[in-house]
């Protein structure tokens, strides 16, 4: 979104009228003065800094400069971590929330110094608002620079300067103002989403029921496709009718002029009315009170389906109306449109599914519904940063067009000024002739990102070109060039395609200039497979459906998120094994996509995805990290939160560059933590650290020294069995083989011993780390007959590990009763008798270690996370005598014994409750009744029709208090031997005071 929603600043706007149009006479003064403007486009950065400062921050905005009394703005303010200096601070109750970066007109591009800035501002901790400007433009950012607001001083209007008083006034920012106008944008601007989406998905479904009953001579999938088709026209009217490229309320005089007809007797339906509008949008029209321009594009020519069908005049007008009262210029901009395309494609793949299964469409869940599916604006920028702006920064080197050689100079000879506008044009024929795709473009968020970053730099060329021979700036119509010689798009999807092309010609639509036609860029297909035998009309070749991009070598940047997780049909994963070198068992199509973006991309073109981080660390991504070293990885950048609202989608972003002669050099790492962190600068790390020698990656916080941790370490498999719990039931598995019978009424399944071939069976939820908690209440026939007894585990050792199998997170104890378990436990025992298996669980349970294993299998906070095999593998015990280890083993002891007492406490006091009263049922909050007071007590009792009478109230106080006071006692020793042992172990691997901090957060 833009940093802020229109209405919510008009709101504002009003309240300070008066006061904005009297700071707006002093703003007007000096920077619309042409004089001043002509001097400050010629000074220097240092000249102009404080004098810019004094002029718009002092007497306009009512900021008080050092050092007089009682200041709140400051120049030359220097870090708090670091001797480095911003150009100037702004001050609340003595802290810095506002950074200030000046640079003179020379630097045309502010995008240069928003590194510098953002750098300036982590070092102060209370920071929150960033401006940066060279005199001539302001921007404004609250926070992060995904979005902000950009002012150009000297041609500032009345309304634009009201939005830089609300942003930028110090009494605004003395209370947070452009803060608190932020939060309300946002939550506006979700509302809107949430809202207009609804309507958007009733529409759709109601049209397409409406067509199916009106139209059964068609198929109905082709009429679910015509639905869209529909739709997308719909849209782009209410689009173009707010935004002065159609008459204002087309729609509703649409609507109007039919029911005229109506009353008047001569009633037509109300689509015939529509359809005539299309025509005018096709051809265009001659009207007595308004014209309509020919935009066509291919969205609005004649369609076959579209021209005959039937709809019903309820269900077009109804919903035409309800999506008519959004304004979709202040309201609705196209990124609102881009987050409900893509919500909608989701939508769209479940019900083209079930059509063509023959089965009613599937309900929408509602997570899918609410919207909460799509690709947030600050990864596409980062994307199209790192890899278009990259290669531009690259060519601009190579033309060595620096844009400081630009700003006006009378001086300056005129073979000086033809090289210069030589670069410029150099450039701009070399910017024109870039191949960017996404190939599986969706809604085409990325494809907009693109388009948005090289209108960007197209206008960075028109300024400086203005600059370089004193002119006004003229911004040519460059959008629809852009279209059609940079920008293509796959996918699998027809409603997407469709979907993508609308989503372009929103951002590209200008009054009475054509729409581009854009079939010949983004096309429908299976991006990966060429075969029609496997694909059918969706098989798609790259080079015959793109041969003049082909005849260059292929794309020159290739981006985008493509899927993951898809169901793969039979056919089509014999077609992948057979045609991709990264197929494997369990593939995953993102990991196909990987490979395919690669073929299609050109000698020394660069690729840009946002995958899951599986790939990165997972055994069964081998083949894809393989493929890997063909390339250079030029970085990495992992999310330690959730970018997407399903946390197990869409963490990392990898930059490849594809240069067959590779020497790899430094891998870029980044961690985000937040949004703001995709700001930070990334760190270079060796290749070979970078790769591990199991051939994951090393994706720890950069600053954390793992090679340190693996020093004098042997594998925990290096010393241990370990092996996954009982597989009690399968069809057709066990001695003999077990039947569906067997299966569902687990035959071998009791709650009491049987016989001798009955064990006490344990389960996940039966402990906790040190403790059970609860004794286990199966027994399970143990033998043959199982349909996976794990006969090489160690269940029958006098004692062994049990670790929780589900779980992000390392949950072990020590079983000493030779129980088996359920495959939802590791069993681990030692053989390697110079390690005791206290010593082992010690450092499973610690801090250390659940730090090391997220960092290796990264499932902590999904939603089925499991620990796997293959990670617990990898963890490195430290080897030290096992002398050393008694304190250790002592400690285990200790932990042992405590949550044994605690235990014991506990159940003692739950057991002369059910003694004590009939019936009770043990709720969570009576089990954990220590870690609540006597007032909570009661009411647990009452909740359970159990009143006391005051007498006994007194006598079950005391009673309540004194096992009280005795768990908490235990619990605290628990906390304090858990936290000692942590140290002991941080201690034993060497950790500095930074990493555990890094490990304790």
């Amino acid at each position: 979104m833009n940093l802020f929603q229109t209405k919510i600043l008009e709101k504002q706007i009003a309240i300070e009228s008066e006061k904005i149009q009297s700071a707006f006479q002093k703003f007007s003064v000096y920077f619309h003065n042409p004089e001043i403007q002509e001097n400050i486009r010629n000074s220097k950065e240092e000249q102009f800094q404080e004098g810019f400062l004094r002029e718009l921050f002092v007497k306009v905005l009512g900021y008080t400069l050092n050092p007089a009394h009682d200041f709140n703005l400051i120049t030359e303010q220097k870090n708090e971590t670091n001797s480095k200096k911003a150009d100037g601070a702004i001050l609340i109750d003595g802290e810095v929330v506002g950074i200030i970066e000046l640079k003179d007109s020379k630097t045309t591009d502010l995008k240069t110094v928003e590194a510098q800035a953002f750098g300036y501002k982590n070092y102060n901790k209370k920071a929150s608002y960033v401006i940066i400007s060279n005199f001539e433009k302001l921007r404004f950012y609250i926070d992060n620079a995904v979005e902000f607001v950009e002012f150009n001083l000297f041609t500032l209007t009345r309304d634009e300067f009201s939005v830089l008083w609300l942003c930028l006034a110090y009494e605004n920012i003395a209370v947070d103002l452009p803060k608190q106008l932020k939060s309300e944008s946002v939550g506006k601007e979700e509302q809107i989403t949430k809202e207009l989406y609804k309507n958007y998905s009733r529409f759709k479904r109601e049209l397409f029921a409406d067509l199916t009953s009106n139209n059964p001579q068609y198929d109905r999938l082709l009429l679910f496709q015509k639905s869209q088709k529909l739709l997308d026209r719909l849209l782009f009217i209410l689009f173009a009718e707010d935004r002065n490229l159609l008459p204002p309320n087309s729609i509703d005089e649409i609507i109007r002029q039919w029911e005229k007809l109506k009353d008047l007797d001569e009633y037509r339906p109300l689509y015939e009315r529509y359809k005539k509008y299309f025509g005018y949008m096709n051809t265009g029209f001659k009207g007595k009170k308004h014209d309509i321009f020919a935009y066509n594009g291919g969205l609005f020519k004649p369609d076959e389906v579209l021209d005959s069908v039937i709809i019903s005049d309820e269900v077009l007008r109804d919903n035409s109306l309800r999506l008519s009262q959004y304004n979709f210029e202040s309201e609705v901009d196209v990124n609102i449109l881009g987050h409900i395309f893509e919500n909608s494609l989701t939508e769209i793949e479940e019900i083209t599914q079930s059509i063509a299964h023959g089965e009613a469409p599937a309900q929408t869940s509602k997570r899918k519904k609410d919207g909460v599916f799509y690709t947030p604006r600050y990864i596409t920028s980062y994307i199209v940063e790192n890899t278009i702006e990259r290669l531009c920064t690259e060519k601009k080197a190579e033309l060595d067009l620096d844009e400081t050689e630009y700003a006006a100079d009378k001086k300056r000879q005129k073979t000086t000024k033809i090289k210069l506008a030589d670069k410029l044009q150099a450039y701009r024929a070399w910017l024109l002739s870039i191949t960017i795709c996404d190939p599986a473009c969706g809604s085409g968020a990325f494809l907009n990102a693109a388009l948005e970053f090289l209108i960007n730099e197209h206008r960075l060329l028109d300024e400086l070109n203005a600059k370089l021979f004193g002119d006004a700036i003229v911004f040519p119509d460059i959008e629809n060039t852009i279209l059609e010689n940079n920008l293509y798009g796959v996918d699998i999807n027809e409603e997407s395609v469709e979907i993508a092309k609308l989503a372009l010609w929103l951002r590209t639509a200008k009054p009475h200039r054509k729409l581009n036609v854009l079939s010949n860029n983004i096309k429908c297909g299976n991006s990966l497979i060429s075969d029609p035998e496997v694909a059918g009309n969706k098989a798609f070749d790259w080079e015959k459906e793109f041969p003049h991009v082909f005849a260059k070598g292929g794309f020159d940047v290739v981006i985008g998120n493509p899927p993951y997780g898809a169901e793969i049909p039979h056919i089509e994963k014999d077609a992948l094994q057979k045609y991709y070198n990264t197929f494997e068992y369990q593939v995953n199509t993102y990991v196909i996509f990987y490979e395919q973006g690669l073929n299609i991309t050109k000698q020394d073109g660069v690729l840009g995805f946002i995958t899951p981080a599986t790939f990165t660390y997972q055994f069964y991504f081998k083949k894809l990290r393989d493929f890997f070293q063909n390339y250079r990885i030029e970085s990495v950048c992992k999310y330690f939160y959730e970018v997407f609202a399903d946390a197990d989608i869409g963490d990392a972003i990898s930059l490849i560059v594809r240069k067959v002669e590779n020497n790899h050099g430094n891998v870029k790492v980044l961690f985000c933590n937040n949004v703001s962190d995709i700001q930070k600068k990334h760190k270079e790390v060796p290749y070979l650290e970078f790769v591990n020698k199991d051939g994951t990656y090393n994706l720890y916080n950069s600053e954390f020294n793992l090679k340190k941790i693996h020093e004098n370490t042997r594998f925990l498999t290096d010393i241990a069995n370990v092996v996954v719990g009982i597989k009690a039931y399968q069809n057709g598995k066990g001695v003999p083989k077990q039947t569906s019978e067997t299966v569902k009424d687990k035959i071998f399944t009791s709650d009491k011993k049987e016989d001798d071939t009955y064990i006490q069976c344990v389960v996940g939820k039966n402990f906790h780390r040190y403790k059970f908690l609860e004794e286990p209440q199966m027994y399970l026939s143990y033998g043959k007959w199982l349909a996976e007894p794990r006969e090489n585990a160690p269940f029958f050792d006098d004692e062994k590990i049990i670790l929780r199998q589900t779980a992000d997170a390392l949950i072990a104890n020590i079983d000493f009763k030779q129980r088996i378990n359920l495959n939802n436990v590791y069993n681990i025992g030692v053989n390697d008798f110079n390690f005791s298996l206290r010593y082992i669980i010690v450092l499973l349970n610690s801090k250390l270690f659940n730090f090391l294993y997220q960092n290796i299998s990264q499932e902590k906070g999904r939603l089925f996370a499991e620990v796997k095999k293959v990670n617990l593998a990898k963890l490195p015990i430290k080897q030290i005598p096992l002398s050393d280890q008694q304190p250790f083993i002592e400690k285990a002891d200790q932990m042992l014994f405590l949550n044994s007492e605690l235990q014991t406490k506990r159940q003692r006091f739950l057991n002369r409750l059910t003694d004590n009263f009939e019936n009770l049922k043990i709720t969570g909050a009576l089990e954990k009744f220590d870690e609540s007071d006597f007032k909570a007590f009661l009411s647990a009792l009452k909740k359970q029709k159990i009143a006391l009478s005051l007498k006994q109230q007194d006598e079950w106080e005391e009673y309540f208090n004194d096992y009280k006071s005795d768990c908490n006692q235990l619990s605290a020793q628990i906390a304090e031997t858990d936290q000692t042992i942590d140290r002991m172990v941080y201690e034993l691997y060497g950790l500095t005071e930074e990493e555990i901090g890094m490990v304790e957060k």
